[in-house]
């Protein structure tokens, strides 16, 4: 009799456990979108963000700048701007505004000097030079150097504490003024964590920057500073 009972305390114990791990069961099925009875609820995947940093060079400009900050601002954009000291220095409440409206801005020496073997001192300076007008412009120190034409010397990393920022996608927007040319040599390389090179010194290139930022939201495209991209 004993025996019989304990069997039956064994049986409800299992029993009970079957029944528990059927409810967890069903339960993890319902989370993943699945129907006890077999069927399945297609649960959509998050869309992969492509992220890319568009980068403005040489400005700012008096009036074109102006506009790429209007359309950058009406369509929630983000951009890196990468200015002259001199022209900084010419138009300071540009560049006030870039920092206000949430812009990268970074150094491209005080008159674009190209760096060679017979002039480094002097592009450092120039490098000094920039960064002191905008640090009293924006408050900030400078972080993010393009040197002209690409020339670098990584030594100047050391000794200015700052990173230098090339690019990926360069349209050579400086030597058309064909807006399209511009939009079709970008979109033929863009890709997911580029950097496009342009400049906000040339009207067409404005209209072209905008429109690219139009067709690639279009097709997923996020667009962030080069701070983000490379530290986020």
């Amino acid at each position: 009799m004993k025996r019989i009972r304990m069997a039956v305390v064994i049986l409800d114990v299992i029993l009970g456990l079957l029944l528990l791990c059927a409810l967890v069961g069903g339960s993890t099925k319902r989370e993943r979108g699945e129907l006890t009875s077999g069927n399945k609820i297609e649960v959509p995947e998050e869309a992969e963000v492509k992220r890319i940093a568009l980068t403005f060079d040489d400005g700012p400009h008096p009036s074109y700048t102006e506009c790429l900050l209007d359309g950058l601002k009406e369509r929630g954009v983000v951009a890196t701007f990468f200015v002259t000291g001199e022209h900084a220095s010419l138009h300071p409440d540009i560049v006030k505004r870039m920092y206000e409206e949430g812009h990268v801005i970074g150094n491209h020496t005080y008159s674009h000097i190209q760096l060679r073997q017979d002039n480094r001192e002097t592009f450092k300076k120039e490098l000094q030079q920039t960064n002191q007008v905008l640090k009293e412009l924006t408050g900030e120190d400078v972080v993010y150097v393009r040197p002209p034409y690409g020339s670098w010397d990584k030594e100047l990393e050391k000794e200015l504490n700052m990173i230098p920022v090339l690019w990926s996608v360069d349209p050579l927007d400086w030597c058309t003024g064909n807006v399209q040319t511009v939009v079709r040599r970008v979109k033929e390389k863009v890709k997911d964590n580029s950097i496009i090179l342009m400049h906000d010194y040339y009207e067409t290139s404005v209209t072209a920057a905008l429109q690219i930022v139009d067709e690639l939201i279009e097709e997923g495209y996020e667009f962030v500073t080069v701070e983000e991209m490379l530290f986020d």
